[in-house]
């Protein structure tokens, strides 16, 4: 299979069920998409999933013993992360909505 090609587009056809066509119909209204974008996108996306997770990772020895190392010490906080952990959730704030809770 060759995928060297003077043409810019190419032409993908599947054969699906109605009811898998109605949900992609559905989600493609809710996102403001065609169902060609939404789902190009969608394989893309997917394709793209498969690629980052059959992709090695490549390192040499000092990057890798640096990345054993940080693995290996204690952890440590990040201060903006546990300030906004300690934040209440919205549903959790009285007075901002105008309803107590």
């Amino acid at each position: 299979m060759s995928f060297a090609t003077d043409r810019r587009d190419h032409p993908l056809s599947m054969r699906l069920p109605d009811a898998d066509i109605a949900v992609i119909d559905r989600a493609a209204y809710l996102r403001g998409r065609s169902r060609t974008d939404f789902v190009r996108e969608a394989a893309v996306r997917a394709a793209e999933e498969v690629l980052m997770e059959a992709m090695p990772v490549r390192m040499t020895a000092e990057g890798f013993e640096a990345f054993i190392q940080t693995l290996s010490s204690p952890a440590q906080a990040v201060p903006e992360m546990m300030e906004v952990l300690q934040r209440p959730a919205p549903w959790e704030r009285q007075g901002e909505t105008g309803h107590e809770a």
